[in-house]
């Protein structure tokens, strides 16, 4: 009998679980359930379990490995130096931890400052500023801000390397959890998120999983190994492995994420003063763009981009599935209005995570002004969330396939000529669970996806 691990997302909506054979990485079974916030989340996941039986009994003995954005997921507060530089950079360091940032303070902390963060209730702080070696005030009062007023939840210190010492001296007096990371940014041309985005995940770990008060059954918490969106990014990061950049774009309810894996062009990997420069793996999350709770700011951004005219029908159409966010189309033209929303949150947030370029006029003369992460040479495009694998590859195809309208003209750097699929038995975080534990079966699951027909508006 084969060994098999069984990979759970404990999602916002759903709990979804697949069945997964250790030695060729085949998808053996799936499962999803309604998540049981309301009552214990371990009952979505018992559910799955028991179709999983159904379709195997060696379900019952395999590894069981979990993620979760369940109670709202991650959530992440900067306070960094500079806005354009240390607090930009430790924004994306989040996103990319998996989190959602709920607040950048630029500047230091202060007492008004950390009253106002203690209303946007975040999970983790994590807290940045000067290069080594240079500025060390403005992180280290930070830290005392924290201490002072009896700050308890987790924070992480990924600033300036010879702040480190007093931080955990003062935060340490303080009974403040902390952990101490590598700097961000160590020198000015420099981006270095990895070891602050390892300690986020360390803090999720051990303080927000049991601190949401999800479950009372102690397995839920030995399960979960990192914040669903971190896995994903995880999984994107094996799927470039076999096709090359990818770029995955998931469209959910309340946000729609971007994840890509590029390889970047040299002239634009480093991190300059003005400006944050672009990482290979890169997360982005539009907090204003999703099917249900966000769908009614989905329209208004759409005229605003010029991709639709006004339109009262879609208008209303969106409010009542703000209105209800458990709504399913009852009709052809309540899927069309699904079909409208999830086109626009794609196509804007994936302008969002690409950016933008531009011939602008200066001192010297034309210059092509670029702003963003260049993904025009993106291999595969991915294809997540309900709207586009419930809906069948036609409407897939449609919706992806209008990412590219009009978007050389107007010098967005988004895929125009990648080949596009859909991650239709959503394996992409059991990809980044197991990418952790059994490599070789991360990257067997992960060619589903890149061997899914490629869809043809």
């Amino acid at each position: 009998m084969s060994k098999l691990y069984v990979a759970v997302d404990f999602g916002s909506t759903f709990t979804k679980a697949v069945a997964v054979d250790a030695a060729s990485g085949e998808l053996v079974a799936r499962a999803e359930s309604r998540t049981t916030i309301g009552t214990d989340v371990m009952d979505g996941w018992f559910a799955c379990r028991t179709a999983l039986l159904e379709a195997d009994r060696a379900v019952a003995k395999a590894e069981v490995l979990a993620c979760s954005s369940a109670g709202g997921g991650l959530r992440i507060a900067v306070v960094g130096n500079e806005e354009l530089v240390t607090a930009e950079a430790g924004r994306r360091v989040a996103l990319s931890s998996g989190g959602r940032v709920v607040a950048v303070v630029s500047g230091g902390l202060t007492a008004t400052s950390l009253k106002a963060l203690r209303t946007d209730r975040p999970d983790v702080v994590l807290l940045l500023g000067g290069t080594d070696g240079g500025n060390s005030a403005v992180i280290e009062k930070a830290a005392a801000v924290l201490a002072k007023y009896r700050w308890r939840r987790p924070v992480v210190a990924a600033g300036n390397t010879s702040s480190q010492d007093p931080i955990a001296s003062v935060l340490g007096d303080a009974d403040v959890p902390f952990v101490l990371a590598d700097n961000v940014v160590p020198e000015i041309g420099v981006f270095a998120p990895d070891s602050a985005r390892a300690a986020i995940r360390e803090m999720f770990l051990a303080h927000v999983i049991g601190g949401k008060n999800l479950s009372k059954d102690p397995s839920f918490a030995s399960m979960v190994r990192a914040a669903t969106p971190d896995v994903v990014l995880r999984g994107v990061e094996v799927l470039a492995g076999l096709h090359g950049d990818v770029a995955v774009v998931d469209v959910g309810g309340a946000t729609t994420d971007v994840h890509s894996v590029i390889e970047l062009d040299p002239e634009d990997a480093n991190l300059g003063r003005e400006v944050v420069a672009t990482h290979p793996v890169t997360r982005t999350v539009e907090g204003d763009l999703g099917m249900r709770w966000s769908a009614v700011p989905v329209v208004a951004e759409g005229i605003e981009a010029g991709l639709i005219a006004d339109d009262l029908l879609l208008r209303e159409a969106a409010e009542r599935r703000h209105a209800d966010p458990s709504y399913l189309p009852d009709s052809a033209a309540e899927a069309a209005y699904d079909e409208r929303l999830a086109t626009i949150a794609i196509t804007v947030a994936l302008r969002r995570h690409a950016g933008r370029q531009r011939v602008v006029f200066g001192p010297s003369g034309r210059v092509i002004e670029r702003s963003g992460k260049d993904l025009r040479e993106v291999d595969l495009l991915v294809g997540s969330g309900g709207v586009l694998r419930h809906n069948g590859p036609d409407v897939a195809a449609r919706i992806l396939g209008a990412v590219g309208a009009g978007a050389l003209e107007e010098g967005w750097l988004v895929p125009t000529a990648a080949r596009t699929t859909v991650d239709t038995d959503y394996v992409l975080a059991g990809v980044g669970l197991l990418a952790e534990v059994d490599p070789v079966a991360a990257t067997g699951l992960a060619r589903r996806i890149g061997l899914a027909a490629t869809l043809t508006p």
